[in-house]
């Protein structure tokens, strides 16, 4: 297997999911990004306490030209 060091940004979309088709930068490849979205939080013990539903989507490494792709991890947290 053949890899190649990337330094610049590149343009990824993602696939799936709750943040389907949203396109972002991205440096260096990574395996894996997280999206997160906030969540209303009722009757807080805490001034300033938030929760936020988290997501992961990881790459699919047969995409090797821009837009890269990423797809959602259904198993994800």
């Amino acid at each position: 297997m053949e890899t190649t060091e990337v330094t610049g940004w590149e343009i990824a979309v993602l696939d799936g999911g709750p943040a389907h088709g949203l396109r972002m930068k991205v440096s260096a490849r990574p395996p894996t990004v997280q999206v997160t979205c906030p969540c209303q939080v009722e009757g807080a013990s805490v001034e300033g306490m938030r929760a936020e539903a988290v997501y992961v989507y990881r790459r699919d490494h047969t995409v090797t030209e821009e837009p890269l792709r990423y797809g959602f991890d259904i198993a994800s947290p």
